[in-house]
This record gives C-alpha cells, sequence and structure tokens, in this order.
C-alpha cells in the first residue's frame, strides 16, 4: 500500500510543472494525509520573461497564492485555488494545466478584474470547468476558508500539510451553480486591472 511518506513531488503531475520552471515561491511542497495526494502552497508561473545568461527574472505572470493537491495514483490535479491578476490569464491555465486536470476536479480562481458582485462558472476546456469570483484585498486562504465554511481556528493548530488537506477536502465538495460564461465572453468585459496596492495603508 502507498503511504504519502513515499510520494515526491517528481511522482505527481506538479511534477512537469517543476521541470518547466513553473513552480515558485513555495510556501508548502510536501506529501498530505491523504493516500497519493501531494501538496503545494505558492506560486504557478503562466508566462515568462526573456531570461539573460543566467539571469532570474520573475514570470510575466502567474496563478497566484496556489492552494492545490495533486493525485499521484490519477497522475491529475483533482484541487486548485489561486489568484489571477486578470481574467485573461484563464486562457494560459486552460492550456498550460488543461491535461492535469479531471473533469471531477474542483478548480476556484480568484480574479481581480470582475465586477465584485460577479461570480462566474468558465470552462476550462470542453471538460473542465472553473469557478471564477472576484478578489480585493484579501487572500486566496481567507477568501477560500470562508467559501467552504471553515473557521480559522478550527485549523489554527493543524499542521501546514494538514491545514491543505482540510481545506483541499472541502473545496473538492464544493459545488455551485454560478452563471457559465466562456472565457472570451469575460475578456470582453472584464474591467480594468485593479492596483493592489491602492487601498493599503502606507
Amino acid at each position: 500500500m502507498t503511504t504519502t511518506t513515499q510520494i515526491e513531488l517528481g511522482d505527481t503531475a506538479f511534477g512537469k510543472l517543476d521541470a518547466e520552471g513553473r513552480l515558485l515561491n513555495p510556501v508548502l511542497k510536501e506529501p498530505l494525509p491523504a493516500p497519493d495526494w501531494f501538496g503545494f502552497r505558492g506560486d504557478i508561473a503562466l508566462a515568462f520573461q526573456e531570461q539573460l545568461a543566467d539571469e532570474k527574472r520573475p514570470p510575466l505572470y502567474a496563478i497566484e497564492q496556489v492552494l492545490a493537491a495533486a493525485d499521484a495514483a490519477a497522475g491529475t490535479i483533482p484541487v486548485l485555488a489561486g489568484y489571477l491578476h486578470s481574467f485573461a490569464y484563464l486562457k494560459d491555465v486552460g492550456a498550460i494545466l488543461s491535461d492535469m486536470l479531471t473533469p471531477t476536479g474542483t478548480y476556484v480562481f480568484f480574479v481581480n478584474n470582475i465586477d465584485f458582485l460577479k461570480k462566474y462558472r468558465v470552462p476550462l476546456n470542453d471538460a473542465v470547468t472553473a469557478y471564477v469570483l472576484p478578489l480585493d484585498e484579501s487572500t486566496v486562504w481567507k477568501e477560500t476558508l470562508e467559501l467552504v465554511d471553515i473557521d480559522k481556528n478550527d485549523v489554527k493548530k493543524l499542521s501546514g500539510a494538514e491545514k491543505l488537506q482540510k481545506v483541499m477536502n472541502m473545496l473538492a465538495a464544493f459545488k455551485a451553480d454560478y452563471p457559465q460564461i466562456s472565457i472570451d465572453e469575460g475578456i470582453a468585459i472584464m474591467e480594468p486591472v485593479r492596483n493592489r496596492n491602492a487601498n493599503r495603508p502606507v
């Protein structure tokens, strides 16, 4: 029987992303308590700047503040939440992650430039649909806890892996009947990208 201690990053769908240099700023990158599950918290680069010699540059843009779990047995990422600075980046998400996502998975993207009162279901490909919600002065972690009705005190004493496992379990069960729009329809109505630092105290 496979145990979580035997699972390594390279055994999962995250391995391909890591090999492409897309897994950045990891806060957590380790096996989760559930058998065959591996967790990741950090950023997933979607587009890169041109590299000069050995110079390391940050990505042009990424899925930020990612909360995700990979299933090593299935070779998929069944649950993922993250922040996108622009709705248009969903096209990159669909192109880069498409083979790793599953029709039965749960994918939630908090997006900077959609109406604060709007929530959508957006197909990433022919089989996978994501939930898209607004995000302003908050974090993916806080918004996800609220979305799945987890009190922060309920996870305070858990380890990092246990916290992520609990949130991933709850998020995997999340269902909502938001209006469905295509990525192109969303791009047509998206708002200007807001300055994330505009309302923060100096």
